[in-house]
């Protein structure tokens, strides 16, 4: 009786993309980081990492800074590169292009029906090339390419705000990626690693507004000089987090921002006061992602999430 082996040069070593995990494919399972070549008799690393083998499953866990792999269910913030017949292509900062099918949207009026030629012929009117928005990952093809939904009503362009990019694998992954902070601003965090900072929205207007356009049209409004300033300084805080290699989640984005407030929006590039939010951040003990700032019943007290009506 034959049993499943790997190259003991490949287990726990470091890949790059291409390399051959196994030829064994019978008997292992293609795990996170890894496809079948085009003819079906090699397991390859789709990314550069650290292979995992677990059982009969072979991982490939990327190293920091790699291109965003995804996961079905993830938040992502994309960016639109092309418009195809049916479907858009979609920047995400991946390996490959995702798609985002025209089956897989909202259309306006919350219109459940089968999409029709027409529809085809307007989905510039939708979205179109550069324009940005938020999505969920439904499915990983066999290659790896990433395919995008829409349907929630919480998804959709995004208007007015700041796109930042930081290392997907601080982002953490909680069971909320909206937040509508107290310091006066909203926050999307996709777990591709493209941040959303923008103005509070007024709950009543907006939600009628999503439901009548599908969440396909930017909400354009004048925004003050508080709100601003506020926003850059939540963008500085959370690449100070990027930077410092510390965990990107809305207690710990609270808790930088409540820190940084002895100084001014401008001063918090200087590596001097980097420094010194640094040493303060290493006092909160928000390292592996653990927060002093839970009280006795378990309540986080920075945690603000955008709830669903």
């Amino acid at each position: 009786m034959t049993t499943s082996t790997i190259d003991p040069s490949i287990q726990q070593q470091l890949v790059v993309p291409g390399t051959i995990l196994t030829h064994d494919t019978s008997n292992f399972m293609r795990g996170h980081g890894t496809y079948l070549d085009s003819t079906k008799s090699h397991l390859k690393a789709s990314v550069a990492g650290v292979v995992n083998k677990v059982d009969r499953l072979l991982c490939v866990e990327p190293v920091e800074n790699t291109r965003y792999s995804g996961d079905v269910g993830h938040v992502v913030i994309g960016r639109v590169l092309k418009v195809d017949q049916t479907r858009w292509v979609v920047d995400i900062q991946s390996r490959l292009d995702a798609y985002l099918p025209l089956a897989s949207v909202n259309l306006p009026g919350g219109e459940n029906r089968r999409r029709m030629e027409d529809d085809e012929r307007n989905m510039r009117q939708y979205l179109k090339e550069g324009d940005l928005f938020t999505a969920e990952v439904q499915q990983i093809y066999q290659d790896g390419t990433l395919a995008l939904q829409t349907r929630n009503l919480r998804y959709g362009k995004l208007g007015e705000g700041i796109l930042i990019h930081v290392r997907s694998s601080l982002v953490k992954h909680t069971k909320s990626h909206f937040h509508s902070l107290p310091c006066g601003a909203s926050v999307i965090r996709g777990c591709n690693g493209a941040i959303w900072i923008c103005p509070p929205s007024s709950t009543s207007s907006s939600d009628n507004n999503i439901v009548d356009t599908g969440g396909y049209v930017k909400n354009i409004e004048s925004v003050s000089l508080d709100v601003r300033k506020t926003i850059v300084r939540l963008s500085n805080c959370i690449q100070i987090l990027n930077r410092l290699g510390l965990p990107i989640y809305d207690t710990s984005i609270m808790q930088i921002y409540d820190i940084s407030l002895v100084f001014e929006v401008d001063e918090l590039i200087q590596p001097k006061v980097i420094q010194t939010l640094s040493k303060q951040l290493q006092q909160k003990d928000i390292t592996n992602g653990s927060v002093g700032g839970i009280d006795g019943n378990g309540i986080d007290p920075y945690s603000h999430d955008m709830r669903e009506e």
